[in-house]
């Protein structure tokens, strides 16, 4: 084999590594963005941040209250000499020693106490609940608070600990009674425990609150409750409970009909009847476990200027950074060559940096403003209105790639008169209309979500009757198109839709 060397000339794209910075920013939602600029100003020296604006708002600010007569050389009190942030402190920390050691002084703790004002006149009203939303953490924790409030044999308590810590979050027992008695027993050298002692200690605890809690079924969570009322306040309670004893699963499948025909009801009262079992709650711990709320930053936000709907970014989802001027001048003063390189190549990444920033709100103005052209429709009547949209459409007239598209509108919100919503909301699929045009399958959703809402609920509107009364308004859509949808938008079907209330 013979070697020999050639030329050859030729072309390859190569990413830079200030092109994959670019991307990588252009991706991030505002979190981790602002979590990004973070991380930047602690790693580059000469990256700060640009206080300018604010300076510059309080500036504006101070100068509005001086004209709006609030100057303090203009002040009625002109006598009264102004006092210090730090003198008004140290007069309050002052006067708060002084009294404690009043306090100390001249009574005991006892007598204090003694001496304050009772919290409570008289006994508590029954149907005044104890437990105030933030006093425990989670469901096991306010259980076990009030376990220890409740008098309990030491065999008892074991018991009761053993029934608490089989209750999940949503507060069902998911225990047998059988299972937690042989976990009980295993290893109990003393007296063996009897089922009919954990059966007791389990109704104890199921009338703590949340009444219902612990229950095994559905069905049983609900006759507690109801076990609660009394009867001679309370219509139609023992028909109430007779139907959650005997016909639960015609209940369950809201099979009316047949279950007025076996209780003998008429439909007035099994109405009736209906209105008290609506009145329980079939999941007490929701009442005690409450999940933190979500919040978004809006990347961008809406609004109509002059009949023109105008876009503007965020000032607050992300600070304001700049070069800062005395490092990057320090480049040319100092003489070791070490430091001079050091503080080159940081500048060119922080310039780098400031140009993928600015480079990524122009990108997000410019879709954001092409997405708003595209579906005023939507701003001015609703999702009704929207038009359908996919990336390659915003691609072709913002002349990006629709991969960039992609990136740009994941994770980024628009808030909007109508409410905050993902930039991606904006794009749906289309659905041919009688006429020829396209209706866009967001729009379908809302117009579902409509005619469910306004539905006679006694017979409600089944998925072909939906489609039926869509294809009269010229929109052909399937009948499994329109379960689909109902299904993205978590409505149940018809038949259990039926209600008599």
């Amino acid at each position: 084999m013979r070697q020999s060397l050639q030329l050859r000339m030729g072309q390859q794209l190569t990413m830079t590594p200030q092109l994959q910075q670019a991307i990588r920013l252009l991706q991030l939602s505002t979190l981790d963005l602002q979590q990004e600029i973070q991380e930047a100003l602690d790693s580059n020296p000469l990256l700060e941040v640009d206080e300018s604006d604010s300076e510059t708002s309080s500036s504006e600010q101070e100068k509005n209250g001086k004209d709006n007569g609030q100057d303090d050389t203009h002040s009625d009190n002109q006598d009264v000499e102004p006092v210090s942030d730090y003198e008004m402190d140290s007069d309050a920390a002052l006067s708060k020693e002084t009294l404690s050691d009043e306090l100390a002084m001249d009574v005991t703790w006892d007598e204090y106490m003694s001496a304050a004002p009772a919290a409570s006149s008289g006994p508590m009203p029954e149907d005044e609940t104890i437990y105030q939303g933030e006093t425990t953490e989670t469901l096991h924790e306010y259980l076990m608070w009030q376990l220890e409030l409740t008098p309990f044999s030491p065999t008892d308590r074991g018991i009761a600990v053993a029934i608490v810590e089989a209750i999940d979050d949503n507060g069902t027992l998911t225990l047998s009674t059988e299972d937690i008695l042989e976990s009980l027993n295993d290893g109990n050298s003393g007296e063996l425990i009897e089922l009919d002692e954990v059966e007791a200690v389990l109704k104890r605890i199921q009338l703590f609150d949340p009444i219902g809690i612990g229950a095994r079924t559905l069905q049983e969570c609900l006759c507690i409750q109801l076990n609660q009322f009394d009867p001679k306040t309370t219509p139609w309670l023992s028909e109430t409970k007779m139907i959650l004893n005997e016909h639960i699963d015609l209940l369950a499948s809201r099979d009316y009909r047949t279950l007025m025909k076996k209780t003998k009801l008429k439909e007035a009262d099994l109405k009736e009847v209906m209105i008290l079992i609506h009145s329980l709650n079939p999941k007490p711990a929701a009442s005690i476990i409450r999940e933190e709320s979500e919040y978004v930053i809006p990347d961008v936000s809406v609004k109509k200027v002059k009949g023109r709907w105008v876009v503007e970014l965020n000032p607050d989802c992300m600070p304001k950074i700049r070069v800062n001027d005395h490092y990057a001048a320090m480049s040319r003063s100092v003489k070791s060559s070490t430091d001079s390189q050091f503080i080159r190549s940081h500048l060119q990444e922080a310039k780098w940096f400031i140009k993928s920033l600015e480079s990524r709100n122009e990108t997000l103005m410019k879709v954001t403003n092409c997405i708003v052209q595209q579906q005023q429709a939507f701003f001015e009547h609703g999702p009704e209105a929207m038009r359908p949209m996919v990336l390659n459409d915003v691609a072709e007239m913002v002349e990006m790639h629709e991969s960039t598209i992609s990136r740009v509108t994941t994770q980024k919100y628009m808030h909007t008169p109508r409410g905050i919503f993902e930039l991606k909301y904006f794009f749906s699929s289309h659905v041919s209309t009688e006429n020829g045009g396209e209706c866009s399958s967001t729009a379908i959703r809302a117009l579902i979500k409509k005619l469910i809402a306004a539905e006679n609920t006694a017979k409600p509107l089944s998925d072909s009757k939906i489609a039926d009364i869509l294809a009269e308004q010229g929109i052909k859509v399937a009948r499994r198109t329109i379960a689909k949808y109902r299904e993205s938008l978590a409505i149940p079907p018809s038949n259990q839709r039926k209600s008599l209330i």
